[in-house]
């Protein structure tokens, strides 16, 4: 994001949600009250990239259990805390969904009309964020919320009906778009018709954004498989609509196609970096839950994400054996883990990858939407019968884009070092995609257990990115298994849900006490299990 686009972001917080901090916020003089879409779209772009979810402590890397903290001072790795938790005074992204609900006032004012590119992109917008709350809390306020200062007490929807209208707004969001690329949107007069500006990310390329529409309306499909069969959400009939009618619903085609974060070392730091490097580097271990999974498949993703425990190395093992990288459970207690990992029981994160400088140059950019997420959500549509296809041929796609999104093809060699880069232990030379294709652990099989290889793989491509796909993935599926115990606090479990803020249950308390009764029987805690799961 340029500083232009940030100082926008910042200031254009405009009172058109239901919070308490409306009054505030509308006696404020120096909040902006106008300002073009084309300077509001890079800040509501760019928040997708959730900046707290990249961390290893009580982010969505450690809540997918890539990561896990080995000591305390710097981060526990428990579910009961932040961000599972109460602590925040509004809805998460209520700020930029002000800002979505901004720009279509300011497009509609210079299109004058509701078909035009921002208010196409800011139904996709919506979509997104509203999925991601969704998906973290249950019921939440839709209808009623961006409504200003007569949505402060906004009733909460039920997680169908949000569901039901997300894929409603991506519905629109398509055809609204592909009426514009079609024929230009003649009917429309004014700025603001055939084109965006200000996107950073796609270039202001609208094929590439209905792209984006349709490859996340399918990861919404897939995340709710547990209501395949529910009448009113039609999920099977909407996926095979997509599968079958590319003119219609164009998808991602490659990696070209992603919508990802790149950092940058002047404003935007990588989030591992020289700096912290000293600090979590040594504080920060890969986990279990990754490791034996990529170690099982002799899988060459092991030398992108970890360094080799040291104890294999002194143990006389190879830098290019799989038994010598370890991961750390996250179900151990702090003490434990603390013991182990200076023990060099552990393998740490890959320092020569991921600490190698301010602007994550040696690093694989931060996919928020991504080719290789979308082969794997065909795959699991098609395994489970949604509609006619070749799972296996998406299933190889996917392995291949991912292999690819983090620099491995055949021939490709990885250098491997400790986790300070202070230490280069060699280079594994030679990398053959097509060996690992071929083994019978990879190999695809059909049914249930292609399912979990499906599953699996996804899980593996998800590491360092698209923010909380891994974990919502892993708690509607249990793949792959996740390492439970004292460490998880929560009573020992992994938590299912977060919880309201905390202001709700004072200054919208009609409202959210019946969304809690209605849901968990009166408890909001973090193991009520969603609509979605069950």
């Amino acid at each position: 994001m340029s500083r232009y686009s940030k100082l926008f972001f910042t200031m254009l917080v405009v009172a058109v949600c239901g919070c308490q901090n409306y009054d505030e916020l509308s006696k404020n003089q120096n909040v902006l009250t106008s300002a073009p879409p084309s300077l509001i779209l890079p800040g509501v772009i760019e928040h997708m990239n959730n900046e707290n979810a990249w961390s290893g402590k009580q982010g969505s890397m450690s809540a997918a259990q890539f990561f896990v903290s080995t000591y305390d001072y710097y981060g526990t790795n428990n579910y009961d805390q932040a961000p599972f938790t109460k602590g925040t005074d509004n809805f998460e992204y209520t700020e930029v969904l002000q800002n979505v609900v901004q720009m279509e006032l300011e497009a509609r004012k210079g299109a004058s009309t509701d078909l035009n590119p921002y208010s196409a992109l800011g139904k996709f917008f919506k979509a997104y964020y509203f999925n991601i709350m969704s998906q973290k809390l249950g019921d939440v306020p839709l209808s009623q919320a961006l409504q200003g200062a007569n949505g402060k007490t906004p009733e909460y929807d039920t997680q169908k009906n949000v569901y039901i209208q997300i894929l409603k707004w991506l519905d629109e969001a398509n055809a609204d778009l592909a009426s514009i690329i079609a024929t230009g949107n003649p009917n429309c007069v004014g700025s603001y018709c055939k084109s965006i500006a200000g996107d950073e990310f796609m270039g202001n390329s609208l094929a590439g954004w209905q792209k984006i529409v349709n490859t996340f309306t399918l990861r919404v499909l897939i995340s709710l498989s547990k209501k395949e069969n529910d009448a009113d959400l039609k999920i099977k009939d909407k996926f095979a609509a997509i599968i079958g009618n590319p003119a219609t619903y164009p998808v991602m085609e490659s990696l070209e196609d992603n919508l990802q974060y790149k950092y940058n070392a002047s404003y935007n730091n990588y989030p591992k970096n020289p700096t912290s490097q000293g600090r979590d580097a040594q504080r920060e271990n890969v986990a279990s839950a990754f490791l034996n999974v990529t170690t099982a498949l002799n899988d060459p993703r092991t030398f992108i994400a970890a360094t080799p425990a040291p104890n294999e190395i002194q143990a006389g093992k190879s830098f290019t054996d799989y038994a010598a990288y370890v991961g750390a459970p996250a179900g151990l207690s702090m003490s434990d883990l603390g013991n182990n990992a200076q023990g060099g029981k552990y393998s740490f994160i890959n320092a020569l990858r991921y600490y190698a400088d301010f602007a994550g140059s040696k690093a694989e950019p931060a996919i928020i939407i991504g080719y290789p997420e979308l082969c794997f959500n065909i795959a699991e549509g098609l395994n489970r019968g949604w509609a006619s296809g070749d799972a296996e041929d998406w299933y190889v796609k996917g392995i291949t884009a991912s292999m690819e999104h983090f620099g491995i093809v055949d021939g490709s060699d990885i250098t491997v070092g400790n986790n300070l880069s202070t230490v280069i232990y060699g280079t594994v030379m030679n990398i053959s995609v097509t060996d690992y294709l071929n083994q019978s652990s990879v190999q695809y099989k059909d049914g249930a257990d292609g399912l979990e290889q499906i599953l699996t793989q996804k899980y593996i491509a998800f590491w360092q990115n698209s923010n909380w796909e891994a974990f919502f993935n892993q708690r509607r599926t249990g793949v792959p298994a996740f390492s439970t115990g004292v460490g998880n606090g929560n009573g020992n479990k992994i938590a299912v849900r977060w919880q309201y803020p905390v202001a709700e249950a004072a200054t919208n308390a009609k409202n959210y006490n019946a969304a809690v009764q209605r849901q968990f029987s009166g408890s909001d805690d973090l193991d009520g299990v969603l609509w979605i799961l069950q």
